[in-house]
């Protein structure tokens, strides 16, 4: 199972929105939209990671939500 994967599914079990990718550098970019609780339940698993990972650094930004999300998706 992928990094993305993980995301996904852990966005999806909270009242989540937005996306999950991959980047040509090997980073992985999130953008996610909700109740700030949930987000930084997201922020935390992101600091650590599914199993297998190997996080080194998270970077967290907080600009205005857009709503422009209407659910959490893997994007390619």
């Amino acid at each position: 199972m992928s990094f993305r994967y993980y995301t996904r599914r852990r966005a999806s079990e909270s009242d989540l929105r937005g996306y999950v990718r991959n980047q040509p550098d090997g980073t992985v970019e999130v953008a996610a939209e909700g109740p700030r609780a949930d987000l930084e339940a997201l922020l935390a698993f992101l600091r650590v990671g599914p199993p297998a990972a190997i996080v080194t650094e998270v970077e967290a930004r907080w600009p205005a939500p857009t709503q422009e999300f209407d659910r959490f998706e893997v994007r390619y």
